[in-house]
């Protein structure tokens, strides 16, 4: 079961089912059963995607991210105007309507029976992590529906204002890979904050915890490290690809 895993297990686990979340429901059926899910079901409509995931012991709901040839992903993120929440406090619109669109099935598998019995999860990237913390809000804030575990998130841009965002009581490891620009957007002269605890992956794609000034210089490092290679380090930092392989990095770092 996923909490017997140490955290940095279950960050890779949840950035493989992140990426997962990609791929077609054929595809991604084959890809998750090495990682112990043998239940996949695939939600879709409005052109707002996700997967859950599911074993005896736990249930994954994984969103999709940003596909930039999906018209619908594009115009989500870009309709950044602040709406009022079915919980508390305001978030991003487009955000919100992407998630509403899937939320009535989504709700349904998790009042499902049995699920009171699992370890309930939630994860995404990109377009994807932005959904994901919108829906754990949604439960958390729902007497009837099981507790959360946990939220892993990778490249997640802000969600909503201060008081929708103080008011999701889960918790929530947010990573973050350097310049991935995403993670900068929308603005928070907008009122825009970020949930959950900031984990930082360096231009080395090490974990490290650092000074306002250090990061700008790590940050400047990775620019340097991205133009010697032919890359734009603001968006191939936002990769999956890269996550992964950062995560991987650390847990050999660790052993």
């Amino acid at each position: 079961m996923i909490a017997d895993l140490t955290f940095h297990e279950q960050s890779l686990l949840f950035a493989k089912l992140s990426q997962i979340a990609y791929m077609d429901k054929k595809e991604a059926k084959k890809a998750v059963k090495p990682l112990g899910f043998n239940d996949v079901e695939f939600y879709e409509l409005g052109g707002a995607q996700a997967y859950r995931f599911q074993n005896t012991t736990d249930i994954v709901i994984a969103c999709r991210g940003t596909q930039p040839n999906e018209f619908n992903d594009v115009k989500a993120d870009l309709k950044a105007a602040p709406v009022v929440a079915e919980t508390v406090g305001r978030v991003h619109v487009g955000f919100k309507t992407e998630v509403d669109e899937l939320w009535p099935m989504v709700l349904e598998d998790l009042k499902a029976p049995g699920v009171k019995n699992l370890d309930v999860w939630f994860t995404g990237h990109s377009l994807g992590a932005a959904m994901t913390t919108i829906m754990a809000s949604r439960c958390n804030h729902d007497a009837t529906m099981p507790d959360i575990d946990a939220v892993f998130t990778f490249g997640s841009p802000r969600v909503g204002w201060r008081k929708y965002c103080k008011s999701l009581d889960v918790p929530h490891a947010r990573w973050v890979n350097n310049n991935d620009i995403v993670t900068r957007v929308p603005l928070a002269i907008m009122g825009y904050v970020h949930h959950g605890e900031e984990h930082y992956m360096n231009a080395h794609g090490l974990e490290r915890k650092m000074t306002g000034w250090q990061r700008t210089k790590d940050r400047w490092r990775g620019i340097k490290m991205g133009w010697k290679t032919g890359s734009i380090d603001s968006f191939s930092d936002h990769s999956m690809v890269n996550y992964i392989a950062n995560l991987e990095k650390i847990i050999e770092e660790g052993k």
